[in-house]
């Protein structure tokens, strides 16, 4: 074979694997923003009791997420990325299945929960598996061009949901869901090979997952990295979890609203890709600290609007912050991941699994409050994001701080 036909295969064989890990992944963001139009339906047809109770139809997913995490890295690091894959993708199922058949809210709740502890094994094997295969740079990059096939997801779900709510109920999305995971399930089975050899697998026992741990947790970068993203993904639960009521509601766009969820994930997308671009030139600190310091500037800023017109901006004024909020957004989840694992390769399924856990405990002890504190404008929200990316500001540029001889930039 010549040089130019292997270096194609090459590339195709890389461009199947990133859009693999984009659409694995994608399970988390397809199974909460596909819902985002059904919640008021799936509330008012099972009795929930308050118009706030909506939203726990997404958190209880990240609930499971949160416990999932903890499983899927021992787990992968013991038995190897594909079986824990498999796994995880099959409790997705089942979770699925409860919530398409349920018949009480309750029972949703239950189902979503179980849907969440599944879907965590699509998150956290996945980044394993880049980490198995990429490091420094490269891994950002990697993640970052994932994260733009990723991002198609979350633009075109609620337009989906929406979609099937116009020819069936609620129920639909959840056997769409069914549908999607086991598409995934045959791919990943057929296509994707196994990242991590035998040798290099560590026993699925308490000691060395707690040593794991503790290593994970020791690490000053891995933690305040880890610490940060928690803090910013926090805010993007609070706004997954009004937003529905938000543009529905509050603005009167029902029918409109997946194009304006739409426009705003386009934005972290485009922000993604230039990320991909940009990281190799001026690295990963760098562009987290721009960033950062305009979210914390521009929600300042807003949050004085906010106030001034009573929680009710104009809608102009609002996608416009909101625009350029989810943007810096885009520059900061790829870099704060890669930042967190960089040190963790010799345990990448561990590492992933714990920093996951603490990044989504984080985001929904802190984001779930804020959410629940909606009143019919967008104050909690504003005041929310403002909050939490000033105090990621605030880790990053004092726990990261760079100690005599030591180097952080990777």
């Amino acid at each position: 074979m010549s040089t130019r036909r292997i270096a194609t295969a090459e590339r195709r064989i890389a461009a199947e694997f990133v859009a693999l890990i984009a659409f694995s992944m994608s399970l988390v963001a397809m199974s909460i923003d596909s819902m985002l139009p059904a919640l008021g339906a799936v509330a008012n047809d099972l009795g929930a009791r308050a118009p706030n109770d909506r939203q726990l139809v997404l958190t209880t997913f990240f609930g499971g997420l949160t416990v999932g995490q903890l499983l899927y890295g021992p787990l992968s690091d013991a038995l190897g990325r594909k079986r824990a894959m498999y796994a995880g993708l099959v409790i997705l199922t089942a979770g699925s299945l409860c919530c398409l058949f349920a018949t009480s809210f309750w029972m949703v709740l239950a189902g979503r929960l179980v849907a969440g502890v599944g879907a965590a094994g699509a998150r956290i094997v996945s980044m394993a598996i880049v980490r198995d295969l990429y490091e420094g740079r490269a891994m950002a990059q990697v993640m970052s061009v994932a994260m733009s096939i990723f991002i198609i997801v979350p633009i075109i779900a609620p337009a989906i949901g929406q979609g099937i709510l116009a020819v069936t109920t609620w129920r639909g999305i959840f056997g769409v869901l069914v549908v999607m995971t086991g598409t995934i399930f045959v791919w990943f089975a057929t296509r994707q090979s196994e990242t991590l050899p035998i040798e290099r697998r560590r026993p699925l026992s308490a000691g060395p997952v707690m040593r794991a741990v503790a290593e994970v947790v020791r690490n000053r970068q891995t933690v305040t990295y880890t610490l940060a993203a928690g803090l910013v993904f926090a805010a993007l639960i609070a706004y997954l979890a009004t937003a529905q009521q938000i543009f529905g509601e509050q603005y009167g766009l029902k029918e409109k609203f997946p194009f304006y969820f739409a426009a705003l994930a386009a934005s972290l997308g485009a922000a993604s890709m230039l990320n991909a671009r940009l990281v190799q030139r001026f690295g990963m600190l760098a562009l987290s600290s721009l960033a950062l310091r305009a979210s914390v500037v521009m929600s300042a800023a807003f949050l004085v609007f906010a106030f001034a017109t009573g929680g009710q901006p104009p809608l102009w004024s609002f996608m416009a912050y909101m625009l350029a909020i989810f943007f810096c957004n885009g520059l900061l989840f790829g870099n704060f991941n890669a930042l967190a694992m960089e040190p963790m390769g010799h345990i990448a399924g561990s590492a992933a699994s714990v920093t996951g856990s603490i990044t989504s405990f984080i985001s929904l002890l802190i984001g779930t409050p804020i959410g629940r504190a909606y009143d019919g404008t967008v104050i909690p929200l504003v005041g929310g994001l403002f909050g939490m990316t000033l105090a990621a500001l605030a880790l990053t540029t004092f726990l990261a701080k760079p100690r005599e001889g030591a180097v952080t930039e990777v």
